[in-house]
C-alpha cells in the first residue's frame, strides 16, 4: 500500500490536450465515415486530394505532405493501387511515382460535396468566430510542433492508420 503522503496526483484526462485530440479525432472520423460510409478512410481521402492537387509526385513526398511514415504511405497507396484508384509508377533509385486514375479522380470527386458537411459536423454548435479561432489554434498547435512529426523513415505512435 502506498503511503498517502506520496500518492501522486492524477489530472483529469479531459484537461489533457492529447486525449482531447485523440478523442476529437475520433470524432472527425466518425464523421467521416457518417457522410461518405466506409470505401474510403480519411487518410486515403488525403492522398486522393493530395494527389489531386501534386499529380506525380514521388511516393516520400506524399508521406511528408500527409505526414504519415513511408511504410504506412507504401501500404496505403499498394492498396489504392489495387483498387483502381491510383497509378504507381517505379523511378530510378526504387521511388515511385503516384497519380490518380480516372477512377480515383472520379471517387474524390464523389467525396468532395460531403467535405464541408464533415468539417460543419465536426465544429457544429461553435459560433462561427470560435470555429475559425479553434481552426487558428490547431494550425499553429501543428505548425510548432512540425520538428516533433517522426521522420518519413520512422514508424509513429499512430492509432489509426486508416488503412
Amino acid at each position: 500500500m502506498q503511503n498517502p503522503s506520496r500518492v501522486p496526483e492524477v489530472n483529469d484526462i479531459h484537461d489533457e490536450p492529447g486525449h482531447l485530440i485523440r478523442r476529437a479525432q475520433q470524432i472527425a472520423v466518425a464523421r467521416f465515415h457518417d457522410i461518405h460510409g466506409r470505401h474510403v478512410t480519411p487518410i486515403q481521402y488525403a492522398i486522393l486530394s493530395t494527389l489531386y492537387r501534386s499529380p506525380g509526385i514521388d511516393q516520400v513526398t506524399l508521406a511528408q505532405l500527409i505526414a504519415l511514415d513511408t511504410s504506412t504511405t507504401a501500404d496505403i497507396a499498394a492498396r489504392l493501387d489495387a483498387k483502381g484508384w491510383i497509378q504507381r509508377e517505379v523511378l530510378p533509385r526504387r521511388q515511385r511515382r503516384l497519380s490518380l486514375t480516372p477512377q480515383g479522380e472520379e471517387v474524390l470527386l464523389e467525396l468532395l460535396p460531403g467535405v464541408p458537411l464533415v468539417c460543419q459536423g465536426v465544429l457544429q454548435g461553435l459560433e462561427d468566430s470560435e470555429k475559425a479561432e479553434f481552426m487558428r489554434l490547431l494550425r499553429k498547435v501543428v505548425q510548432l510542433n512540425q520538428s516533433a512529426q517522426p521522420r518519413p523513415d520512422q514508424e509513429p505512435p499512430n492509432e489509426e492508420s486508416g488503412r
